[in-house]
């Protein structure tokens, strides 16, 4: 047991580590070609914290193990909003001033809406995963279109991705950091998988708890560490940005590929129980940083909540599991 989460923490290091240095190459190999801050902002670094979720999710689901692939992509969401922003909000209020961002609520509702629509008769198919990897496509076109047409307006997210994107590297540089984060994402993924299965075979529980629990965690520590020092050094509208579009990516190609990988039925708990799970934080999100009457804000007896409700689903997904 002991060398299997000793597998599991290294994978976790090496898919941070990964992750790091694949969205710094992609972003940086992007701004060398000319495209907006805006735009590389809300594709490779809002979509790119998800790289661990993808590469994780097509692992398992090529090695046979499609519920943990599942569970890690409906985890990750619900570790998105609730442990992510929660922690972000009890560090330093969040205000939402992005005009960009709420361009972007309804698009993760539809997002939501499809993934519900094909997984509600507890299977995942080929056609299934072959349509939600089609929407992912048409969802970046969407993004761009965001950004493309938001890019000449007063927008604080431009800004601070304006700040944030490296401007020093070269292109060959960045080739080099996109090479070796792709490599160091597939190392870890590759070990992640293997310790989370073992020990879900040890301890007898589903590889659906574990990809919801231990590897949706360890997945999400990019978007924890992204959302947190954004947070920090007050760049709000990234730290929530950054949960909505991975929040989405995590839905359409991560969640495609246990569908055309290793299609097959579902255990009911995922439509029954995170599934809506997941949705209610989304709303609640939503509630709480869309901002009907001005700026959104995330304030710290909110972030409390969705810290507290984080603790709760782990708990109910211990009970359950016993």
């Amino acid at each position: 047991m002991l060398i299997h989460l000793l597998a599991i923490g290294t994978g976790i290091g090496l898919l941070v580590w990964g992750s790091e240095r694949f969205v710094t190459g992609a972003a940086a190999t992007a701004r060398n070609s000319g495209l907006p801050p805006l735009v590389i902002g809300l594709t490779i670094v809002g979509f790119g914290t998800s790289a661990p979720e993808l590469f994780v999710s097509g692992m398992a689901a090529w090695k046979g193990n499609p519920e943990l692939a599942i569970g890690n992509a409906l985890g990750s969401n619900i570790a998105n909003i609730a442990l992510v922003l929660g922690v972000s909000a009890l560090i330093t209020p969040l205000m939402v001033n992005s005009r960009s961002l709420k361009r972007e609520y309804p698009l993760m509702f539809a997002v939501m809406l499809l993934a519900w629509w094909l997984l509600h008769d507890n299977e995942l198919g080929r056609l299934d995963g072959s349509l939600l990897l089609a929407a992912a496509l048409l969802l970046l076109g969407a993004v761009v279109m965001i950004g493309l047409n938001n890019r000449h307006q007063q927008d604080p997210l431009d800004d601070e991705f304006r700040d944030e994107i490296p401007t020093t590297l070269s292109s060959g540089k960045a080739l080099l950091w996109l090479l070796a984060g792709l490599v160091l994402l597939l190392i870890g993924a590759r070990i992640i998988v293997w310790g989370g299965v073992e020990i879900a075979q040890a301890l007898g529980i589903s590889d659906l708890v574990i990809g919801l629990t231990v590897i949706a965690i360890g997945t999400s520590l990019p978007e924890l560490a992204t959302s947190v020092m954004s947070a920090c050094k007050k760049e709000h509208d990234i730290a929530i940005g950054n949960i909505i579009g991975s929040n989405m990516f995590n839905l359409l190609p991560v969640l495609a590929l246990p569908g055309i990988l290793a299609p097959g039925p579902l255990a009911a708990e995922i439509t029954q129980r995170d599934f809506p799970v997941m949705v209610l934080l989304s709303i609640a999100l939503f509630i709480m940083a869309y901002g009907f009457r001005g700026p959104g804000r995330i304030v710290r007896w909110e972030g409390g909540l969705l810290l507290l409700s984080f603790v709760l689903y782990q708990g109910w997904l211990y009970v359950g599991s016993l």
